[in-house]
């Protein structure tokens, strides 16, 4: 399959009002056989602990993707010339079955993995970066950047549930697929149930930073610290939406007022050139909470900002 094939829908020949709604205009792939990156969707939030709607989240981000064109404005990457990409839709989940849902996930991105190709997902809830994480992380552990409002890193909700939006890390540093002490939380803000709430998550090693360190820092000193954490081992990135200001991306499960505007997100996507990335996702777009498609719009931009990022990689490894 040559780049040719995986090419955009052209908005100056076909209106984005008009098609197929696939992310970034893309073609459909039954299979991420012969793809570089995979896109994919995961219809689920059976994690969340409070407003739901991000099942609704990858057709909604779908629909907004139209906006993304076929050129990075700032670094006049291609992406779509340097990798293969294509959507290969929605992974299978199980709305009524927790556990269920997240062996589903694992084996739909063990199958994009398997075929050579970096999935780069949209959720769902967070929870879901959990089965993600035992799929790309089965060779060992990996490393992560996340850009989150909240630490998701708490033990159990409701007396003893183990699985929700609120503690996929914890499980997976337990699990042993993400390599605390290279791992980084970026934008953590807002109150907490208790002053101990983050003391596990530094007792492993992670990296902290608080919205209040990143204001003092600033994008690029932020991320030349991201950089240093994670070193040039395997890296995956999750950008949860809710790191947003709610001003810019209201439509999510747990908006925290505080976050970056969507200007420093770029910026800071745009600087993680050069990490190992072997997946990604944007999670958290609840659009029943939505304005104007505003927070899609900004899952869309995200993913197409980590795209370009991926595909740049590719390219220079000479994959």
């Amino acid at each position: 399959m040559e780049p040719d094939d995986c090419q955009p829908v052209d908005a100056a020949l076909v209106p984005r009002f008009a098609g197929l709604a696939t992310f970034m205009r893309l073609p459909y792939r039954q299979s991420a056989m012969g793809l570089d990156v995979a896109l994919y969707g995961i219809p689920w939030d059976g994690g969340t602990t409070n407003r739901a709607g991000a099942r609704h989240g990858p057709r909604e981000v779908r629909s907004q993707s139209s906006m993304m064109r076929s050129v990075h404005h700032v670094t006049g990457l291609q992406p779509f010339r340097a990798a293969r990409v294509a959507d290969v839709g929605d992974l299978s989940v199980n709305p009524t079955d927790i556990e269920d849902t997240l062996e589903r996930i694992t084996a739909g991105v063990a199958a994009i993995v398997q075929a050579g190709a970096i999935p780069l997902g949209v959720g769902g809830d967070h929870l879901t970066t959990l089965p993600v994480l035992r799929a790309v992380a089965r060779s060992g552990p990996v490393g992560l950047i996340q850009f989150d409002a909240h630490s998701d890193t708490n033990d159990t909700y409701f007396g003893n549930s183990p699985y929700t939006h609120g503690t996929p890390f914890r499980r997976a540093i337990e699990e042993g697929i993400l390599d605390p002490k290279r791992m980084i939380q970026i934008g953590l803000r807002g109150s907490l149930y208790d002053p101990g709430d983050h003391d596990w998550a530094k007792a492993q090693g992670i990296r902290t930073m608080y919205m209040e360190e990143c204001v003092r820092l600033g994008p690029e000193r932020v991320m030349e610290e991201a950089r240093r954490v994670v070193g040039d081992g395997p890296t995956y990135v999750t950008f949860d939406i809710d790191c947003l200001d709610p001003s810019m991306a209201p439509g999510t499960g747990t908006p925290e007022i505080g976050g970056f505007t969507t200007r420093e997100a770029q910026q800071m996507l745009r600087l993680l050139e050069g990490v190992r990335i072997v997946g990604a996702d944007v999670v958290e777009v609840a659009p029943p909470f939505d304005l104007s498609g505003i927070t899609a719009l900004a899952g869309a931009t995200v993913l197409f900002e980590l795209l370009c990022v991926v595909a740049s990689g590719r390219r220079q490894a000479g994959i």
